[in-house]
């Protein structure tokens, strides 16, 4: 899809992919994007990222699926696709499946 777009972030950018499924957990309970109701999150899938800072290199990799804050992104859409573009360090983190039975 990136290619479609020809778009590659620079220095510690990153383009973001909106993940629009619903989470819901075993019970049915939907599962809010909102915490403490003030700030909004988001999820969304990395298409690409930029060459990181000189002496700082990129953390996240193409294909990861992270949260992020609505407020601190730029939203584009491209041909009715949703993408925000980020810098890496408004990312609060990568969100990876965890066996909760383990832990």
């Amino acid at each position: 899809m990136i290619d479609k777009f020809k778009i590659q972030p620079l220095r510690d950018w990153v383009l973001i992919k909106v993940d629009v499924a619903e989470e819901k957990s075993e019970e049915g309970i939907v599962i809010s994007d909102t915490i403490n109701g003030n700030q909004k999150f988001q999820k969304g899938i990395i298409l690409a990222i930029g060459n990181g800072k000189k002496d700082k290199p990129m953390i996240v990799k193409v294909g990861n699926l992270v949260l992020f804050g609505k407020d601190s992104a730029t939203e584009v859409s491209m041909e009715g696709i949703a993408m925000f573009i980020i810098k890496e360090s408004n990312i609060f983190g990568i969100i990876r499946s965890v066996n909760l039975e383990v832990i």
